[in-house]
């Protein structure tokens, strides 16, 4: 796989850095599993913009944490934020908001499996955006990689729903599909953003840290998200604070493993294409699928299975296709 900064031009990547994004990506799948499993229980206990609120207001101290352990305890320098960087961590602050405000609203419809299958296009959206807005390609064995690991979430999405040809056909045009696709689209812009606005701030640095540049980043960000959000609910949906605030143990837990997940999604987007690394991501369907299967002792039926088997084949075909 070969790097790209923004415009398109190549750069050269090491090996190491080839190994760490895929290592970095694994881990931060598993640890979006476990948010999202989190982030599911509090939606039984406060609304949609509160759930959401959760993800990032009870991060930020831990992205803080995070960024000072690397300035102040390994002095590492801070990198310079400029225009480019300023628009694209906006662009993504923004689109974040809006993709993870749609999936837990997602959560309130009887048939959410479809809307959720349709969000997991997020790859291949990112893919499409990272061509038209900064110009990233990537390979046609890295596009069938991507297609075959989202249709294998896809299946697993919707395989224990009453499907038949007619309500397939149906399903596309239904709200939940419309829902799940524009939070793919949101969830797909704001990877490209986020690996755009870290890549921006590399010159600034003595030399290219991309461990520093994702954690400044992170905290720009979670910080834009937090103030929003706190501004929207202080003036919109002010009942939502005292639900929050009495969730605030689970809800610290959703910080500190979503705030990690972050910081690890964001150094393997500075590392590696966004569309990549999401497509890599998709075994955090598989941790789930596991999940439920060994801890919650649910038989595994046929196009689960299937889903399961297309899922390691795309990742696998990533991999050496890629």
């Amino acid at each position: 796989m070969t790097k790209t900064v923004l415009g398109g031009k190549p750069a050269p990547m090491l090996i190491q850095g080839m190994e760490l994004w895929i290592g970095i990506t694994l881990v931060s799948a598993f640890l979006q599993n476990l948010r999202s499993t989190f982030q599911k229980h509090l939606k039984k206990s406060m609304g949609t913009t509160g759930a959401t609120f959760v993800r990032f207001g009870f991060g930020m101290p831990f992205a803080l944490i995070y960024l000072a352990v690397l300035h102040f305890g390994l002095a590492r320098p801070l990198p310079s934020i400029n225009g480019t960087f300023a628009l694209w961590a906006a662009v993504g602050s923004m689109a974040q908001i809006g993709a993870t405000f749609l999936l837990v609203h997602l959560f309130s419809f009887r048939n959410f499996a479809v809307g959720t299958a349709y969000s997991r296009t997020e790859p291949a959206q990112a893919a499409l955006f990272a061509l038209i807005f900064v110009g990233e390609s990537v390979s046609a064995g890295t596009l069938l990689a991507i297609a075959i690991s989202v249709s294998g979430v896809m299946l697993i999405s919707v395989a224990r729903t009453a499907l038949s040809p007619v309500s397939i056909i149906t399903s596309i045009f239904s709200k939940t599909a419309g829902i799940g696709l524009a939070s793919g689209a949101l969830f797909g812009l704001s990877s490209v953003a986020y690996r755009s606005a870290s890549l921006s701030i590399a010159a600034s640095l003595p030399a290219p840290d991309a461990i520093m540049q994702a954690s400044f980043t992170l905290v720009v960000v979670i910080v834009t998200q937090t103030v929003t959000m706190l501004i929207w609910i202080i003036l919109r949906e002010r009942e939502e604070l005292a639900r929050i605030a009495r969730a605030w143990k689970p809800a610290i837990a959703v910080g500190f493993v979503g705030a990690t997940a972050s910081f690890g999604w964001f150094t393997a987007m500075t590392l590696q294409q966004a569309a990549v690394v999401k497509a890599l991501a998709q075994v955090e369907m598989l941790f789930a699928f596991a999940s439920t299967v060994f801890f919650f002792k649910e038989k595994i039926n046929k196009l689960e299975l299937i889903g399961c088997l297309l899922i390691v084949l795309g990742v696998l075909s990533l991999l050496a296709w890629g």
